[in-house]
């Protein structure tokens, strides 16, 4: 069954209220955050379901105050995650979260830039997916995501509504990533790693947003 919002451990809504509190989060209820974030993983399973991989390790890009990937790690407690916060604050937030949470064994933070993740042979091509919800721009998060991704790895994106897939995810311009787009439905992009991802990709930090592929 589909995890709800029931499902998700009372720890974490705790820090995401801490995380509104702190101006990380806009106001109103928590609970359509909660839902959105669980939106990730019904994108994740039909992904799966589409063409078979093993869910173990996940990056989720741009963190902040723990959306999605405080809340997947909530209900996937046999998933390793990696958080990507490039600010010092939000990742300060993180690890004060996944240590109330108690996610140290599960959740590791990373107070750095992805561009420089993407480049550092720890992480480099060790995840079976990436998440990222406004992360930044499509070919941001397709460069910053792609170089993480596992041979047949996924990249999941939050998308706006009522936008082209294809507009937004040319396939000239994610094919220089190794990707190919696989779907778009429920508010959900996923990329497909179908080719390693050039060794120069990421280029350095600010060059994606200021210099994008596509």
């Amino acid at each position: 069954m589909q995890p709800q919002p029931a499902d998700v451990p009372a720890t974490v809504y705790e820090v995401l209220a801490d995380g509104q509190a702190q101006g990380f989060i806009g106001p109103g209820s928590i609970e359509p955050h909660v839902r959105h974030a669980l939106g990730f993983l019904e994108a994740i399973e039909r992904a799966q379901r589409a063409q078979p991989s093993t869910l173990d390790k996940i990056a989720d890009l741009g963190s902040g105050a723990g959306l999605p990937g405080l809340i997947l790690a909530g209900v996937l407690p046999g998933v390793s995650f990696t958080f990507v916060e490039g600010s010092s604050r939000r990742a300060a937030f993180l690890h004060a979260a996944i240590e109330h949470c108690a996610m140290k064994h599960q959740v590791t933070v990373l107070a750095e830039r992805a561009e420089i993740v993407g480049q550092d042979p720890r992480f480099r091509g060790q995840f079976s997916f990436v998440v990222a919800r406004a992360f930044g721009t499509p070919s941001t998060t397709a460069e910053c995501g792609a170089p993480l991704l596992s041979p047949r790895g996924q990249l999941v994106v939050s998308e706006p509504p009522a936008v082209a897939a294809e507009l937004r995810w040319p396939a000239a311009g994610i094919e220089m990533l190794g990707l190919r787009l696989e779907s778009d439905s429920g508010g959900y992009a996923v990329l497909v790693a179908q080719a390693p991802c050039p060794a120069r990709y990421p280029r350095r930090v600010g060059v994606p947003r200021k210099r994008p592929l596509f």
